[in-house]
C-alpha cells in the first residue's frame, strides 16, 4: 500500500528537478547568446521525453553543408525504390571539381567511384565535389520534392556548391526551381530551419525515414562524420551523429548526442559572425559547443540522488 505514495513522491521529485534544470538551462543559454556577436537560432529535443527548447526555431537559416543531410536522405529513398543503385559508378571530371571541404578534388580526371562511396565522402568529410556529383545524378529538385512530401516547408536545396578561393565557380551551377527564384539567392546552397532539421533527425532516430534499416544506416554514416568542432566538442565517451556546416560568417551543426541522460537532437546556427576565422577557436564553434552542453544538461532525463 505504500508503493503508490512512494512512486508519486519520486515522480514529483523528477518533475521538479526537470523544471529546475530547464530554468537554469534557459538562463544560461540566454546569457551565452547575449554575449555573442551574431545571430543565433536553435532547436533541441530530448527524443525520449519530448522536452524541447528553441530560440527562433522556425526561422529560415542558411544551411551551408548541413543541406547534405537531406541530400543523403533522398539518395536512400531512391535506392529503396529502385531509382538508384548504390554500386552505380559516377565519373569525376576536372570541370566538376570545387574547392572547400573534401578530398575528391585531389583525385585524377576520369576516376570513377560507386555512388555509395561518394555519399560517405559527402557526409564523413563533407566533400563538396562528391556532393555536386550526387546532385548531378539525383537532381536538387528531387531532394526538394522529398522534403515537401515529408512536410518540411523550409528545407530546400538551392544549387550545387560553387567552391571557394582559386577554384570558385563564377556562376551558380545546378540551380533548382527554388534556387531560381530571386528571393532565394541569399540562401546560397540551401535553406532550412532548426526545427525542421531536428524533425529529420528524430525520424531517423525512430526508423521512420525510408525504412528502419535505412534510417540506422544513415545514422551510422552521421556517427562517422569527422568535424566535431561544434556540438559535443568537449564531451568524452559520448556517441554523436551529426553534420556540420560553415561559411565565412556562419557556423551550423545538426545532430543527435547520445548522452547518458537520453538522446538529445539539436540544430544550432550562428550567422552574421563579424570576422572570418576558420580555426577551431572560431567564436561560433565555441558558442555552439557550449550551448550543446547546456542543452544536454537542461533537457536530459533527470536522475534521483541515492
Amino acid at each position: 500500500m505504500r508503493i503508490l505514495p512512494l512512486l508519486l513522491a519520486v515522480s514529483g521529485l523528477l518533475v521538479a528537478q526537470a523544471s529546475s534544470y530547464q530554468r537554469t538551462m534557459e538562463q544560461q543559454i540566454k546569457s551565452k547568446v547575449r554575449g555573442f556577436r551574431g545571430r543565433v537560432m536553435l532547436y533541441a529535443k530530448n527524443l525520449d521525453t519530448g522536452a524541447s527548447f528553441g530560440i527562433l526555431p522556425d526561422e529560415p537559416v542558411r544551411t551551408a553543408s548541413t543541406i547534405k543531410l537531406p541530400i543523403m536522405v533522398e539518395c536512400f529513398f531512391e535506392a529503396q525504390h529502385g531509382a538508384l543503385n548504390w554500386t552505380e559508378r559516377l565519373k569525376l571530371t576536372d570541370s566538376e571539381k570545387v574547392s572547400g571541404t573534401g578530398v575528391v578534388r585531389e583525385l585524377s580526371d576520369g576516376d570513377e567511384l560507386p555512388i555509395r562511396d561518394f555519399m560517405h565522402l559527402m557526409i564523413v568529410v563533407s566533400d563538396n565535389t562528391a556532393t555536386n556529383l550526387i546532385l548531378n545524378r539525383i537532381g536538387g529538385n528531387a531532394v526538394n520534392r522529398r522534403m515537401a512530401q515529408l512536410g518540411l516547408t523550409q528545407t530546400r536545396v538551392m544549387r550545387k556548391i560553387l567552391g571557394d578561393g582559386t577554384n570558385l565557380k563564377p556562376q551558380p551551377s545546378g540551380v533548382t526551381d527554388e534556387g531560381s527564384k530571386p528571393e532565394n539567392k541569399k540562401w546560397g546552397t540551401g535553406r532550412s530551419s532548426p526545427h525542421e532539421m531536428v524533425t529529420l533527425l528524430e525520424r531517423l532516430y525512430r526508423g521512420e525515414l525510408v525504412s528502419k534499416a535505412a534510417s540506422e544506416e544513415m545514422l551510422a554514416v552521421l556517427k562517422n562524420q569527422q568535424d566535431h568542432n561544434c556540438i559535443g566538442r568537449e564531451m568524452k565517451d559520448i556517441t554523436i551523429a551529426s553534420k556540420s556546416g560553415s561559411l565565412d560568417h556562419l557556423r551550423s551543426d545538426v545532430g543527435i548526442i547520445y548522452s547518458h541522460r537520453g538522446p538529445i537532437a539539436m540544430a544550432v546556427t550562428a550567422d552574421d559572425i563579424p570576422e572570418i576565422n576558420y580555426t577551431p577557436d572560431n567564436p561560433a564553434d565555441l558558442l555552439i559547443s557550449s550551448l550543446s552542453e547546456i542543452l544536454v544538461d537542461g533537457l536530459g532525463t533527470p536522475t534521483t540522488q541515492k
